[in-house]
């Protein structure tokens, strides 16, 4: 009895084992030649091994040959039928097998009965594929055994110990079952995670172009504000030259996001350069103040006397950022208020603070800004505040952000102080 389980495990594991590797092919299906050239030989193997190790039940020698047959025709197609159906006659010549001519003249009905299954079987719900699986491999082997028997003048073996026929029938039809619901789970899974991925890359593409449209409405609606200002009837030529010197950098800044963004996946080096934190505070209140004016917002400018505040890093990237977190301040005070940009010194540190007197954060508010699709304001993507704090921590800075509900916030940026040496030509 112990000599019949082990060979009957033995054989349950060899109808189970390729489906170890029907993942991986399954990402095969696109290419289909490629597709069914894998299932063949997955299950050839499988077929081919199944009749090397038959069982021996009381004298009868049963194999289970049908399984894997049956599950590379219905998963294969027709082309991976009948190369299966080659195979086993092959290696059934091969093994030795006597009257060789009146078992290939045996399976060729059972051929035909999957062909027409094949036709089907693909809008079968589950139930039904498990049913017509069984089904399928209980005709082939039945309607086989009876054709063969016939012609080699055997046929009363074929109700020869039924009891034990029977056994082995129903332990096939068990065995076809679970694979075809597991190959079927395999497939649901593998079609689950396509989906995800396609919907994940369609949610990259949503999130990038709200990430573009939010970057490039900074240097836009400064530049708008300027053309403003252009109409004042007062206003005199310097100061003209001077706006219009601004609209320019700040068009050139929306031209390089675009850039950043279109090169995403393939980045460009960065233009490491120094940069004067002084000039880049007094750079932003600049940008800043036609946007501030309209906000009822008055910008504070405190530059430390220190002029040799510099650090390393991509200057207009830097000034992404710097703007982006000064346009969050000023949205932040609705009502009007003041907007302080300060530059200092701190150990061998530069430091730069932005602090407004808005509406303030709470602790949790904090501890989430900067991360995905996180924002305080109600139509937000957080993707600005994110990029802008990708940046800082590029160039080696820290964030220190401190708020109070009501009162306002402060954002102190800290950089290493450092000075690019270019390498000499």
């Amino acid at each position: 009895m112990l000599g019949y389980f082990k060979d009957f495990i033995l054989n349950i594991f060899i109808i189970f084992s390729p489906l170890l590797m029907y993942p991986y092919i399954q990402k095969t299906k696109n290419k289909i030649v490629w597709f069914r050239i894998f299932i063949y030989l997955l299950f050839a193997v499988s077929l081919i091994t199944t009749m090397s190790f038959p069982v021996n039940l009381n004298g009868l020698v049963y194999d289970f040959r049908s399984i894997p047959l049956v599950l590379g025709s219905l998963y294969g197609g027709l082309q991976v039928s009948i190369f299966l159906y080659l195979t086993l006659m092959l290696y059934s010549y091969l093994l030795g097998s006597p009257n060789d001519l009146a078992y290939m003249a045996s399976l060729l009905p059972s051929l035909v009965i999957v062909i027409l299954f094949l036709k089907k079987y693909a809008s079968f719900k589950l139930s039904q594929k498990i049913a017509a699986a069984v089904t399928l491999c209980v005709l082939i082997k039945l309607l086989t055994f009876t054709i063969y028997l016939s012609l080699t003048d055997q046929f009363y073996l074929l109700l020869h110990r039924p009891m034990a026929t029977l056994q082995t029938y129903l332990l096939q039809a068990v065995i076809i079952g679970l694979c075809v619901y597991a190959i079927e789970f395999l497939n649901k899974y593998i079609h689950m995670q396509e989906e995800y991925i396609r919907s994940e890359k369609m949610k990259m593409v949503g999130d990038m172009a709200a990430s573009v449209a939010h970057e490039i409405r900074n240097p836009l609606t400064t530049v708008r504000g300027f053309i403003q200002l252009f109409g004042t009837e007062s206003l005199d030529k310097e100061k003209k030259e001077y706006y219009k010197t601004i609209c320019f950098e700040e068009l050139d800044r929306a031209e390089l996001i675009i850039t950043d963004y279109l090169a995403l996946a393939k980045p460009d080096p960065e233009v490491i350069e120094n940069i004067n934190m002084n000039d880049e505070v007094q750079y932003l209140a600049n940008v800043l103040m036609t946007y501030a004016n309209y906000n009822n917002i008055e910008i504070k400018v405190v530059l430390s006397k220190d002029s040799s505040l510099m650090v390393v890093g991509d200057r207009y990237k830097f000034r992404q950022a710097l703007i982006n977190i000064g346009k969050n301040a000023i949205e932040a005070m609705q009502g009007g208020g003041i907007l302080e940009l300060m530059t200092s010194t701190m150990n061998e540190d530069v430091v730069i603070v932005i602090r407004d007197n808005g509406s303030g954060m709470t602790t949790e508010q904090i501890k989430r800004l900067g991360t995905p699709y996180y924002s305080t304001k109600e139509k937000g993507t957080g993707l600005g505040t994110m990029v802008s704090f990708s940046i800082i921590k590029k160039m080696h800075g820290k964030i220190d952000i401190k708020s109070d509900v009501g009162v306002g916030t402060s954002f102190h940026l800290i950089f290493p102080k450092n000075d690019f040496k270019h390498p000499a030509k």
